[in-house]
């Protein structure tokens, strides 16, 4: 009977992956053979507390579907309270030890962390593929820009340096720079392994315990992260995962052993994480919403221009928050919109491991809707489609959820341009002058990034100055700041007053001491020592 019940199960394993590409078929039994954290054949995601990870008890389940094909790669738990206390608990455990570790044992860590994620940067990217649906090489992308923000890390022992002075005949004053205890990180699924890495890194090497909650629609990649920091040496309970939705996040805001909050996603769970959060007296960060402007001046060098915003606005299939998702033509350079439309034709909308694949699928079929959507109100509201990816059929993917290449002509009034699409759509806007491209901007609620391509060292010079927004790229489309910097958007794209990763982010999860202290010099016991008999003196 057993081994009748194990046939059915592997004929039925076989019918649900046969939906899946050749290419994908294998990554999925790799992954599943090699990594113990989640299952990419149909089968459950785990909780990793304290060490091991653990099949979670929850009553309900959500599908992690593959975006090309809808096959179900594996199931997520709405980590129920039990399970999130025994998490909350190990960090708390686990920061008693951990944050009087020495830096340097902290440091070698983050230094065995990036030679793994080097190592296995192949399943890294494989599983983002498969549950994320990017192409390959925007996947490894993931995995780099996540991985320099842990190669700075490894800088802690001197980015933890405190100050000194005397401040008085034998009275000195010092700072050091301390952990706050638990905190916490929230991820999107737009970069499920590079966000995971703006946190992991920079709370564990100074000294922090961390409760991280992937997006429930992509975990794996944070699953894998977790088995490779285990594998370089991290502690049990110092890194903790759950997983789950609303009940989850409200668990993270109001735990009264979380002390910090890092978040990046949409403008409705960021507001109310950074309120929750803050209401209960824990420091907040968050990334929200963008509407990204680039600025296309008359003198620009015209194949750089047009390249750079084909591949900034439908890299990722638009769903990045650097995404640039408006274009601004100044003056005659609005001439160059046709061959833009031609560039953005010639692009390959397919599956994530197809060869020459520039772009794969939306992350789930309610988002491919909503950016339709959002792209058919231009229509209505006397926008002009210049290029309709809606409706595009990719061969041997019937069921994936493909929005190609879309390039609207609007104005600032419509909708498409007042609300972020998330998609691989550009709306493009005319402006007569830089003076009036900078109003444009600047009136805009969002501060993420901006960018303006020119060959005048003045005309750049002035934009730099006068455009309201947190990171500009001149000649660069999208100018995320390498990690010795740090996150800088502004407006309404960030709640929290320290920014992410770099500088900002040691800032982020440490606090100050001030010591004053008093040791006179005078008070010294220095006797000699003597060879006389003892004697009561």
């Amino acid at each position: 009977m057993l081994s009748t019940l194990r046939c059915t199960s592997s004929l039925a394993l076989r019918r649900r992956a046969s939906t899946l590409s050749a290419a994908a078929q294998s990554k999925v039994q790799s992954l599943t053979k090699d990594w113990s954290g989640t299952n990419f054949q149909g089968g459950s995601a785990k909780n990793y507390i304290n060490g091991a990870f653990v099949e979670s008890a929850a009553n309900n389940w959500i599908d992690v579907k593959d975006p090309s094909t809808q096959t179900i790669l594996s199931r997520v738990p709405e980590t129920t309270a039990d399970e999130f206390e025994s998490a909350v608990r190990a960090a708390e455990t686990a920061f008693q030890s951990w944050s009087r570790t020495s830096v340097l044992t902290r440091q070698r860590f983050v230094l065995e962390l990036q030679a793994q994620i080097r190592k296995n940067a192949d399943a890294l990217a494989n599983s983002i593929v498969l549950e994320q649906g990017k192409t390959l090489a925007d996947a490894h992308g993931d995995v780099l820009r996540g991985l320099q923000v842990v190669e700075f890390a490894a800088s802690a022992p001197s980015a933890l340096l405190g100050n000194i002075t005397e401040v008085s005949k034998d009275m000195d004053t010092y700072t050091r720079r301390v952990p706050l205890g638990v905190c916490a990180s929230v991820a999107p699924f737009n970069f499920p392994a590079m966000i995971p890495l703006w946190t992991i890194p920079l709370a564990t090497a100074t000294g922090n315990t961390l409760v991280l909650k992937p997006s429930e629609r992509d975990p794996g990649a944070a699953l894998i992260l977790a088995e490779l920091c285990e594998r370089a040496g991290l502690p049990p309970g110092v890194l903790n995962v759950v997983h789950g939705t609303v009940d989850t996040v409200n668990r993270i805001c109001d735990h009264p052993a979380i002390k910090a909050i890092s978040f990046v996603g949409g403008n409705r769970a960021g507001t109310h994480i950074y309120n929750r959060g803050t209401q209960n007296g824990k420091r907040v960060q968050a990334n929200l919403a963008a509407k990204n402007h680039a600025v296309i001046m008359p003198d620009a060098n015209k194949n750089l221009a047009l390249n750079s915003i084909v591949g900034a606005a439908f890299g990722a299939a638009g769903q990045r928050c650097m995404a640039i998702s408006v274009a601004v033509f100044v003056g005659s350079a609005h001439d160059w919109l046709p061959e833009l439309v031609e560039r953005a034709k010639a692009l390959k909308v397919n599956g994530g491991f197809e060869v020459g694949a520039d772009l794969g699928p939306m992350i789930s079929p309610e988002a491919q809707a909503r950016a339709e959507r959002l792209i058919g109100s231009a229509e209505t509201e006397g926008g002009t489609l210049l290029l309709d990816g809606r409706g595009i059929k990719v061969e041997r993917y019937p069921h994936g959820n493909f929005l190609g290449p879309s390039i609207i002509e609007a104005d600032t009034t419509m909708t498409c341009y007042k609300e972020e699409i998330f998609g691989p759509a550009l709306v493009c806007l005319t402006a007569p002058t830089l003076d009036d491209a900078l109003e444009l901007i600047n009136s805009n609620p969002f501060g993420n990034g901006t960018a303006i391509f020119t060959q005048s060292g003045a005309t750049a010079r002035r934009f730099e100055n006068e455009v309201n927004v947190g990171q500009i790229g001149i000649n660069v489309p999208i100018p995320v700041p390498l990690p010795m910097f740090a996150w800088s958007g502004n407006k309404a794209s960030v709640l929290g007053d320290v920014g992410f990763y770099g500088p900002s982010g040691i800032s982020f999860y440490t606090q100050n001491k001030t010591v004053t202290s008093l040791w006179r010099a005078v008070d010294a016991v220095g006797n000699k020592a003597t060879t006389d008999m003892p004697t009561m003196r």
